[in-house]
């Protein structure tokens, strides 16, 4: 079992280099935002466009198969059984009851008692019918599901036997499988075509004007890249303390509950300690190369530099953030 490999989220593509990996990443940052915002209040049919984008951007930036299959799946088939369970449950709309007391209660008190018998209607004209003693069918005794309707609108989209898909149970199906994948696929797609390094430089570079506010912007982008460079680590020791426990052939079933959960409890401490051991590995591997404070001591690891493809990119965003303003609301 490899959890570096294995894992298929939140991994770095280094190759093949393809035209996502080249644009810039604040750019693709500035991207990101907009897959995350342009949801909300949003129409169904601007959310599943967004879905559809994400799915040509894919495919467009030749993305190995065995990748993104593993990435999308399984994302796609989570989605799928959302849209589903929403569609069919309840939509929670509230019935309308009528008060027991009417609202003009001294108006209604004052009505007689008793209403005059209403009169049948006498046909004048009969050419099929005469000497017939059957009654005339009354147009307006039919029940209001026969009466033609002046559209062709339907509250009710699918009804058989116990399942019921209303307009607002699959208004809210789209919303909820569409916002689950483009929340997780754009950010695992902003993840697999940009190295930790471009992330965080692109976040220092925004957070520039906070310097202004005497916040520690450099600090704080160095701290993000040590804990994304940790993370690594951390899967590789959970890997070894997994690989360890395996080739004991322990026989979880002998041991009962409590016996396996200090086993666990032990596996769990030594875990921990592996953790607090690479952390000081790295602080004094930091120290003995003569690192002082960030702002002395800085890496240039990507020059942030905006190109022709990155401009386009951006009037790409504003043309999409255009439409989104115009007919993107849910009304």
């Amino acid at each position: 079992m490899d959890l570096l490999r294995s894992l298929p989220i939140g991994l770095y593509l280094e190759q093949p280099i393809t035209w996502l990996h080249r644009l810039d990443s604040r750019v693709k940052l500035a991207w990101l935002m907009t897959f995350l915002i342009a949801p909300i209040l949003a129409n169904p049919i601007w959310r599943l466009m967004l879905v559809g984008m994400l799915i040509v951007l894919t495919l467009t930036a030749a993305i190995p198969l065995r990748v993104w299959k593993q990435q999308m799946g399984m994302l796609l088939l989570f989605c799928l059984l959302v849209f589903c369970l929403s569609a069919i449950a309840p939509d929670g709309l509230p019935s309308e009851h009528q008060p027991r007391i009417p609202a003009d209660e001294l108006t209604f008190s004052q009505q007689p008692a008793t209403l005059p018998p209403r009169q049948q209607p006498q046909p004048w004209y009969k050419p099929f019918n005469l000497g017939s003693n059957s009654p005339i069918p009354n147009p307006k005794a039919q029940s209001p599901n026969q009466l033609p309707q002046p559209t062709n609108y339907r509250y009710v989209v699918l009804k058989q036997g116990p399942i019921k898909i209303t307009r607002k149970s699959l208004d809210l199906a789209i919303n909820v499988s569409t916002l689950f994948f483009t929340v997780i696929y754009s950010t695992n797609l902003y993840l697999l075509t940009t190295a930790s390094e471009e992330i965080t430089a692109a976040i220092e570079n925004l957070m520039q004007p906070l310097r202004r506010l005497h916040w520690p912007v450099t600090e704080i982008a160095l701290t993000l890249t040590l804990s994304l460079r940790f993370i690594p680590l951390v899967l590789e020791e959970i890997q070894n303390l997994v690989r360890s426990v395996r080739t004991r052939a322990i026989n979880w079933k002998k041991l009962g509950f409590r016996s396996a959960a200090q086993v666990w409890l032990m596996i769990a401490e030594r875990l921990l300690e592996n953790l607090l051991l690479r952390a000081e590995q790295i602080a004094s591997a930091m120290k003995v190369r003569g690192f002082t404070s960030p702002d002395r001591h800085r890496v240039e690891w990507h020059q942030l530099q905006l190109k022709i493809r990155d401009w386009i990119a951006l009037g790409c965003l504003l043309v999409l953030w255009s439409a989104r303003l115009v007919w993107g609301w849910n009304s």
